[in-house]
């Protein structure tokens, strides 16, 4: 499985971005997707993740702000980013899980501006 991540950028603390991370060559289908982030110096942690059911789950730091979806006809995952914040600064991941394993696409970088 391929994944491609696209979206990042510069913006200003409140503004909004969107995030995509496109899927390819899954024989099997794709279960759960998700997105992970990594700012510089520290561990990449998780932000948001949602199954193939449409199930979502959040990191605590940005509920309320962020929205995960994903078009499973088209396999493509999003990150909907809203009021974003300075220590939202990080470079972006998106992962998916097959039925036999995971996968991760490059990182798009998000630059948030005080």
């Amino acid at each position: 499985v391929q994944l491609q991540a696209s979206g990042g950028g510069l913006v200003q603390a409140g503004e909004s971005l969107r995030l995509s991370c496109a899927a390819s060559g899954s024989r099997f289908g794709i279960n759960a997707m998700a997105w992970y982030r990594q700012a510089p110096g520290k561990q990449r942690e998780f932000v948001a993740r949602i199954n193939s059911g449409g199930l979502t789950h959040y990191a605590d730091s940005v509920k309320g702000r962020f929205t995960v979806s994903r078009d499973n006809a088209k396999n493509t995952l999003y990150l909907q980013m809203n009021s974003l914040k300075p220590e939202d600064t990080a470079a972006y991941y998106c992962s998916a899980e097959t039925n036999t394993r995971g996968y991760w696409g490059q990182g798009t970088q998000v630059t948030v501006s005080s």
